[in-house]
């Protein structure tokens, strides 16, 4: 294992980690990703890998899993200078530079798609990766207004599990759920509404999107029109929502045990 040591946080190979925060992309497709259980769930995928920086103990701790893998560059520096590097203080000892995948066709995505229509938290965005992966819906929709699910926070909160899935970026909603449809899929919608069907009373098909909407606002009825059913969770009454990333768990969770030629 061959490591550049870093004693200087001025060091410009070290740039990508102090330009790529958060959701903020550059043009070589390239992310930045944090902490031990992240980078090495990655490390673990195909994702190609351009760097690491991390310090000699995390090295030390898992110079198994990186002996068999192909890192053109690895930095090693205290946590002192990486702080340094990063403008801000840190709870982890490494970081990755890797190139994100490209996105999917339509096509190419699976059965069971969970869409997101314009939802705004990094957070949301990362959570329901997690939760897709650990419930088996392995293809992700997003518009392209929203959070990258490859940027810096979502991947953290995702665990890492995002390398796990399919996604494709849409342009248009309206225009991608008629596409969807005419490729047999039965678009269902989560919303809080007089005319929803109760989750426990939906039939589920072999081929479903699930569409969740904006945190606050929901979705709009125009983008309900075009939906084939509107699904509600039950709840006690007083109670108004979920949390969208808790309202997607549930709903998967009913929809990949519930679908009716399992």
């Amino acid at each position: 294992m061959n490591l550049i040591q870093i004693n200087d946080s001025s060091n410009s190979q070290l740039d990508i980690y102090k330009t790529l925060r958060d959701n903020a992309l550059d043009t070589q497709n390239s992310f930045v990703a944090d902490s031990p259980k992240v980078v090495n769930l990655l490390l673990q995928s195909d994702i190609q890998v351009r760097s690491i920086l991390a310090t000699q103990e995390y090295y030390d701790n898992f110079k198994e899993l990186l002996a068999g893998k192909n890192i053109p560059k690895q930095y090693v520096a205290d946590k002192e200078v990486m702080q340094s590097i990063v403008g801000h203080k840190i709870h982890h000892n490494c970081m990755m530079h890797g190139v994100r995948p490209a996105q999917n066709s339509l096509d190419a995505l699976d059965d069971n798609i969970l869409m997101l229509d314009n939802i705004t938290s990094t957070e949301n965005i990362g959570a329901i990766a997690r939760s897709m992966a650990a419930l088996g819906v392995h293809s992700y929709l997003l518009p392209r207004t929203s959070p990258h699910p490859y940027g810096r926070r979502a991947l953290r909160v995702s665990m890492g599990y995002m390398s796990k899935l399919k996604y494709n970026i849409y342009e248009d909603i309206f225009s991608t759920l008629l596409e969807l449809k005419q490729r047999g899929y039965r678009i269902f919608a989560a919303e809080v509404d007089d005319n929803a069907t109760f989750l426990s009373d939906v039939s589920v098909p072999e081929k479903w999107v699930l569409l969740m909407g904006h945190e606050g606002k929901g979705i709009a009825k125009e983008i309900l029109d075009v939906c084939d059913e509107v699904v509600s969770i039950e709840m006690q009454e007083g109670v108004k929502s979920f949390n969208v990333g808790v309202a997607a768990s549930l709903i998967m969770y009913q929809f990949k045990n519930s679908y009716n030629g399992k």
